[in-house]
């Protein structure tokens, strides 16, 4: 099996388009089945679409705060929970979630299934909490649907390849979703309390408006720069597997958003697709750096040793042989990263290490950003004229983002959502 970046389910060729086979697979999230009346809708639109003719495999989350509350009790008793034993703890919140579900569907008249990851046949790899899937054996997938039942599968979670149980980590139950659409060649629903993908969080802009589809690069860039909609992982199985994603909303019935490739005509009117951002992570600088070769190489090895994912980076010009090293990480990685920063920096003999938790990083991102100069000038000076000051800068061919003030993160937000509005307009309307 080849070696890859993000989770690998060989059922299908990469980059594949997913084949029509009649099978829809429903993931709906935890506020989808916070409770046993919403579990009960649940039941009643899984029903709807298997005698709309689908064969249908639902993919829930745990009961609303099920996980937080398992986790809770988890420190409780170890400050430090063993990973293998916090894994077959936390896992259990989808399986009571889906097996209420099986039994609502059977008495609305149906046959119902529910299954663990394992029996469902995700196979992991051997990390603890933030497994990948590497394999989808959906030999007992294809049974139960030939046997015309509906098969409700416990999300987050499988079984590694040293037969323990494992949980997936963030946004874990949509990667399941998506590798299972992706092994049985079937199409994925994503049912969220958001009516699909706005051009900015709604809650912060109630003008924000809905985008009818996004492109799978948008969609990694929008995931991985603060949208909540998926994690990143995901939109990666559906990109390389030819997945075509329906984001909608589990309390209602509106179109939604699709994510898939989409065609150069709307790719060339896709200018702007959102606004986003995120609070979740801390900058931090090793001040006073030798300049010198390989020092930047030995900090960075040390930190994705440890698995701490360090997202932007910024050396300042050398002055007098010594410069400034500056990047962003996440705020739950601080307490590992900063034993092995204070480390390295008496080695190499820098200046010190600072941490300042109090940032946002805004981000701009649109396809059509490619073929349209001036769009990083538009967002600087809609951030000047708020009186917003810039700390980084990082860009890539789709997506400008800026590390600011957290405390300035809505208004900047605002600020750059109306800079860009008529934008996002003609992007809907297309």
């Amino acid at each position: 099996m080849a070696t890859m970046d993000y989770e690998a389910v060989p059922a299908l060729a990469a980059d594949a388009a997913t084949p029509d086979t009649g099978i829809v697979v429903m993931k709906f999230g935890g506020t989808s089945v916070g409770d046993t009346q919403k579990i009960k809708e649940v039941a009643r639109r899984l029903v709807a679409a298997r005698e709309g003719g689908r064969r249908v495999v639902g993919v829930l989350s745990a009961m609303g705060d099920t996980t937080d509350e398992l986790i809770r009790l988890a420190h409780q008793v170890s400050p430090n929970p063993h990973p293998r034993e916090y894994d077959m703890l936390v896992s259990v919140g989808e399986r009571i979630s889906n097996s209420l579900c099986a039994m609502a569907i059977r008495d609305l008249g149906h046959e119902a299934v529910s299954l663990t990851g394992s029996q469902a046949g995700i196979v992991t790899d051997t990390s603890h909490s933030k497994a990948k899937i590497v394999e989808v054996r959906a030999r007992r997938l294809h049974d139960e649907l030939e046997a015309d039942r509906i098969v409700l599968v416990a999300g987050f979670q499988g079984v590694s390849t040293e037969l323990e149980v494992t949980t997936l980590g963030r946004g874990g139950s949509d990667a399941t979703a998506v590798a299972l659409a992706s092994a049985l060649g079937g199409a994925c629903e994503i049912f969220t309390d958001v009516e699909g993908v706005f051009t900015a969080d709604p809650r912060m802009v109630p003008e924000a408006l809905k985008l009818p589809n996004v492109s799978y690069e948008e969609m990694l860039e929008m995931a991985a720069t603060g949208a909540r909609v998926m994690m990143a992982r995901s939109i990666e199985i559906a990109r390389s597997y030819g997945v075509r994603l329906h984001v909608r909303s589990a309390f209602g019935e509106g179109e939604g958003t699709w994510i898939g490739e989409e065609d150069n005509l709307v790719l060339e009117k896709a200018i702007i697709s959102g606004v986003t951002h995120d609070t979740s992570e801390a900058k931090v600088t090793i001040l006073g750096v030798p300049d010198r070769p390989g020092i930047a190489a030995k900090v960075f090895r040390a930190l994705a040793d440890v698995g701490v994912n360090v997202d932007m980076i910024v050396q300042n010009i050398s002055e007098h042989g010594h410069t400034s090293i500056t990047f962003t990480l996440p705020k739950t990685d601080i307490a590992t990263a900063e034993p092995i920063l204070e480390r390295l920096a008496a080695e190499i003999a820098a200046a010190g290490v600072n941490h300042d938790p109090d940032i946002a990083k805004i981000s701009l991102i649109g396809a059509g950003m490619k073929s349209h100069p001036g769009v990083a000038a538009d967002m600087f000076d809609a951030l000047a004229e708020a009186g917003i000051n810039i700390e980084i800068i990082s860009t890539s061919t789709i997506r400008i983002s800026c590390v600011i003030r957290a405390s300035e993160v809505e208004r900047a937000v605002r600020a750059v959502h109306e800079r860009f509005q008529l934008l996002a307009e003609e992007r809907v309307g297309a």
